[in-house]
């Protein structure tokens, strides 16, 4: 390609310019010469000159050779606009993704978790667990009771409510507030008994969405597929550990005895709890304080990750997909309000307006009333106005 586009280093000095012949197309006039023959002498290859009086006879014979060969089309003589207009032109980059449904979110790139990869022995137990809890959700209509159901009603707000959206994520993931030590285990172990995985775990994936949020190292980004954000991510912790590092990022809870304890021993006690529903209320309690109630926290909370990143109003400037989704805010006590979260990740409040119902600020608000919650961070109207769109 140097040697096409580059100027040859001594150019030699021509007295004429060379003839040029180019493909007729239908339609188009007989070719002509591109520069007439206006001057009273011709160059031939000899380099001698002729005279007008002595070269008529070459003109008209030239001419009619000419005519001759207008008619001729030569395959390997072609005009460059012909060939540019034939060449396909490439697609662009983004035609090549999908846009997710009722969205303008694109998927970018896309990870493939259940085939094609090797599954270790934490994705294979998550797996197993997961779909464990989803089978017990099959014999709920044939073991509804009301005690059922209200068991499966209080332990969704203790481990819901009290166990993930105020503890594991607001007191433990951005330290929004403070509370005594003996109350903020006693939230913690409710937040074990979600099956979300321990305190350690949680909180630092937690940490390492917002630090690589919605980038290809975001642990559970929609730009990586619907179901990849809402689910299927936590199966493959070999990506998640090659993309953010392992839980390097927790060392404010790695240092305090209890959480390792309750990393070391995490299983146990959800299954101690389901021994302890059977023997309470025996396989409806089972079924629906364990199965019903787990199955319904784990999709709320991941649509928090999922839906929240792909539906929904932006009402702040935080460069990046999280939304405000009513519904969503109403399942997760308050979760929802996730474009508020993402501009204040420091904020105890994630429902910012009057009308955005926000239970777990309201159990925050009363914490703080009675004297057991401190240091309550809410952003300023200054900080507002800094991220308002």
């Amino acid at each position: 390609m140097a040697l096409i586009a580059s100027p040859p280093s001594n150019p030699k000095q021509h007295q004429f310019s060379p003839l040029h012949r180019a493909t007729r197309l239908p339609g188009q006039a007989e070719l002509v010469l591109s520069r007439a023959m206006s001057n009273t002498s011709m160059v031939l290859n000899s380099g001698h000159y002729i005279s007008m009086s002595n070269k008529l006879l070459l003109n008209t014979k030239f001419s009619t050779h000419l005519r001759k060969n207008a008619n001729r089309t030569d395959p390997h003589i072609t005009s460059a606009a012909l060939v540019e207009a034939a060449e396909p032109k490439p697609k662009p980059e983004a035609a090549k993704f999908r846009r997710i449904l009722l969205s303008d979110v694109v998927v970018n790139h896309q990870r493939r978790v259940f085939f094609g990869r090797y599954w270790n022995a934490h994705d294979l137990v998550k797996a197993s667990v997961v779909l464990a809890m989803h089978y017990l959700c099959l014999f709920a209509p044939f073991q509804f009771n009301w005690s059922a159901l209200l068991v499966a009603v209080a332990l969704y707000v203790v481990t819901g409510l009290f166990g993930i959206t105020l503890s594991f994520h607001r007191n433990l993931s951005h330290r929004s507030f403070k509370v005594p030590k003996w109350l903020e285990y006693f939230f913690a172990y409710c937040g074990v008994q979600a099956l979300q995985g321990s305190p350690i775990d949680w909180v630092s994936t937690h940490r390492y969405h917002h630090q690589f949020v919605d980038s290809e190292r975001d642990p559970h980004s929609p730009t990586a597929g619907f179901w990849f954000s809402h689910m299927s991510w936590i199966f493959d912790t070999t990506s998640l550990n090659e993309r953010c590092g392992g839980p390097n990022n927790v060392g404010d809870l790695q240092k305090q005895p209890f959480y390792r304890f309750l990393e070391k021993t995490y299983i146990i006690h959800p299954i101690a709890l389901g021994a302890l529903l059977y023997g309470l209320g025996g396989f409806p309690f089972l079924v629906w304080g364990m199965g019903v109630r787990v199955v319904w926290v784990y999709h709320i909370t991941w649509l928090v990750n999922s839906a929240c990143h792909v539906w929904g109003k932006q009402p702040w400037k935080t460069g990046d997909l999280s939304r405000n989704n009513w519904l969503v805010a109403l399942l997760s006590f308050g979760e929802g309000w996730h474009n508020n979260h993402h501009a204040f990740e420091y904020s105890a409040r994630h429902g910012l307006e009057w009308w955005e119902l926000d239970l777990t600020w309201y159990v925050v608000k009363f914490l703080q009333a009675i004297g057991f919650a401190t240091d309550v961070k809410v952003p300023t109207e200054v900080q507002k106005q800094r991220m308002a769109i």
